[in-house]
């Protein structure tokens, strides 16, 4: 098979000089003969330039701009891809077929939908329309379903859903490997699960993952539809393979067999399991795409020598077998070697980075040129606190600031008014988290219980489980008002006669606990979160400090907004740092336990935990900092912390250690 038989494209090209544009690994994808091809492009490589330059060179070979099919996980990547394109050939981007799965899934089912039960005029649910929708279907079909706070709501249940769609397993599989606090609901959510589906063809709406699920039942079960497809791309390009789940794989598969797909990714950067992605699909895309040219590009142009060793050694201990072999060579010169840092603490380690922010300002680094990267989101919360107070401006890439997240706020204003039952806004926010009570039925209640406590003599939080204040509740929150309300008892006489550590690890095994497990589908992140202020309030030897000082802390980071554009420090999950890079980098928390996580640990998810260790350290330009600490507070009285393994594993002579003086950082 040769370009020969390609169509010629109407008006011709600017010539490119590919060889002269490219290094040789990039020449070597970009000039492929058509045919499966995985191309693996390292951190740092061009992977974007590869991509780019593939679609001019077919268009340089005479394929058509419709015949080519590219596809990315954002319309942002597709466009700026297209437009590139756009630039260097000047072919315009509208003539070419590109964006996200679920953006071509739509294209193609508004069209060729019948088959599979849509007609051309069928609407799409957002994702508010899709929980709306299953949430009015569960109350007709299972009405006791969501009145228990531990089972999911209806956005929760979607999610349930759309995991066990996207990885095309059974729903009970699904939710046994990725929502096993839901396991023993699975009886119940089968047939919601079935009625869903059932109802929305029977009404011709979509939610986001029928384009997709969809898509590849036609593909498959309309012979027709398919060859029309498979016959009209002759060139399928796949952006970030290795993200790919099951659905998306099998719709590469499909329109693309004839085989002429290239793959572009890199298995070594596979994190995204969590969220359905199949680590599988890369490893095994030679296996079924017979023939398979793989191409590796592993020039990188981001990172220093020493920092590329370093980053190699780190894949060396994968499972065997587990990914494809290679080895990120340095284009740049030889700078200095990682540091790795030891601290006593989190709260050490967040003054030994201000410390170091400050020598590197005299080196010309300002605040954009240094990113923070953590595992999960409570491991920065002492660094937050820290730039807070020292009003050091920053930026979380990964989500809101800590103190600013729901369940936290949550948490402390549960704190708030068990300690004092006068704080009304504290009270109508923890009791909004019933159905049907908003701020003004919150307030009377509470002008209520004032009220029966005076008159009883009796505490408020006594008063709130009278029958006088009972009868006033809602009906639809009547059944969680004696369990939430003796949660808040609870509190209120640990505040008296315990330790803020006790009282606030009371607050979180507490009713709020249950709540969250139905609330969150990331159940067990927001858990850790909240334990972590176990070990804040371990600082403390009076509730009136440490709600003082977390009060404080949330205004701190709240109220004073950071330009986008203004200078800022980063600071993100390794997750959201992926595609990123920065010349500064410094990776907090490589304890075992917190970087690899517990929990992935106990659920044999070394590996990809090591490819989120190898992302976080290719994402430095100039200078890595890899800090571990070696006390832990984060869930009650202190802890003895080992390094984490991925440190340990590595030699000596790849890295600089620093050693902290306690008197002085730096």
């Amino acid at each position: 098979m040769d370009f020969n038989l390609a169509k010629p494209s109407a008006g011709g090209i600017p010539e490119i000089d590919f060889r002269a544009e490219l290094n040789e690994e990039q020449y070597q994808a970009v000039t492929a003969e058509p045919g499966p091809a995985l191309v693996l492009a390292g951190a740092g490589s061009g992977k974007t330039r590869t991509l780019t330059y593939r679609v001019a060179y077919l268009l340089s070979k005479g394929v058509a701009p419709g015949e080519i099919l590219l596809l990315t996980f954002t319309n942002k990547a597709a466009r700026e891809m297209l437009h590139r394109v756009e630039d260097l050939t000047g072919v315009p981007a509208r003539r070419f077929w590109g964006g996200t799965f679920h953006h071509v899934g739509h294209r193609i089912l508004r069209v060729h939908g019948e088959p599979v039960g849509f007609k051309s005029g069928f609407t799409i649910l957002d994702q508010s329309d899709a929980e709306s929708f299953l949430g009015d279907l569960v109350k007709e079909k299972d009405p006791t379903f969501f009145k228990d706070k531990t089972h999911p709501r209806a956005r929760q249940l979607g999610e349930v859903f759309s995991m066990a769609r996207n990885t095309c397993l059974p729903l009970e599989e699904s939710v046994r490997r990725f929502h096993p606090q839901h396991e023993k609901l699975t009886g119940r959510m089968v047939p919601l699960f079935e009625t869903y589906m059932e109802r929305k063809l029977k009404q011709q709406v979509a939610d986001y993952d029928d384009l997709l699920e969809y898509l590849l039942k036609l593909l498959r079960e309309d012979p027709e539809t398919a060859r029309h497809y498979q016959e009209r791309f002759r060139h399928v390009l796949v952006d970030e393979y290795q993200d790919t789940n099951t659905l998306q794989a099998g719709i590469v598969d499909t329109i693309g067999n004839h085989h002429r797909i290239m793959a572009v990714g890199d298995d070594a950067q596979c994190i995204y399991s969590w969220r359905g992605a199949n680590y599988e699909n890369i490893v095994t895309f030679p296996d079924r795409h017979p023939g398979a040219a793989v191409y590796k590009i592993e020039t990188n142009y981001r990172s220093t020598p020493e920092i590329l060793n370093l980053a190699n050694r780190v894949l060396v201990d994968q499972t065997p077998a587990s990914g494809f072999h290679k080895e990120l060579r340095a284009f740049r010169e030889n700078r200095t070697r990682p540091y790795m840092v030891q601290t006593m603490d989190n709260r050490e380690q967040a003054q030994f980075i201000i410390k170091r922010i400050e020598g590197l300002a005299s080196e010309g680094y300002n605040l954009n040129d240094i990113a923070i990267l953590y595992r999960a989101h409570y491991q920065a919360m002492e660094l937050q606190m820290e730039l807070a107070r020292l009003s050091i401006p920053f930026q979380i890439t990964s989500g809101v600031r800590f103190f600013e997240q729901a369940h936290v706020r949550d948490l402390v204003a549960q704190l708030r008014f068990a300690y004092n039952p006068n704080d009304l806004t504290a009270f109508q926010r923890t009791v909004a988290l019933l159905p049907k009570i908003g701020p003004k039925t919150a307030t009377r209640l509470h002008d209520l219980a004032l009220q029966t406590a005076r008159e009883r003599k009796v505490p408020v939080v006594e008063a709130l489980h009278s029958p006088t204040v009972l009868a006033k509740v809602p009906k639809a929150a009547a059944d969680e008002w004696p369990s939430l309300m003796q949660s808040l008892r609870d509190i209120a006489e640990s505040c008296r006669d315990g330790t803020p550590s006790e009282t606030v690890r009371l607050a979180v095994e507490g009713w709020y606990e249950d709540y969250l497990r139905g609330a969150y589908s990331n159940f067990h992140a927001r858990q850790e979160d909240l334990r972590s202020l176990t070990g804040f309030a371990g600082r403390f030897d009076d509730m009136q400090d440490m709600l003082a000082q977390l009060v404080l802390l949330n205004s701190e980071t709240s109220d004073r907004s950071v330009d986008p554009d203004a200078e800022a420090l980063r600071l993100t999950t390794v997750h959201q740092a992926k595609g990123l890079e920065f010349p500064i980098v410094f990776v907090i928390g490589l304890a075992e336990n917190l970087f690899p996580l517990r929990r992935a640990v106990e659920e044999n998810n070394l590996d990809e935990e090591r490819r989120l260790f190898y992302v976080s350290v290719t994402r430095a330009r100039d200078e890595l900092y890899l800090c571990f600490p070696t006390i832990g507070r984060s869930n009650g009285p202190a802890l003895s912390l080992k390094p984490s393994r991925f440190l340990q594993d590595l030699p000596n002579h790849l890295y600089e250690p620093l050693r902290i003086q306690r008197e002085r950082i730096w």
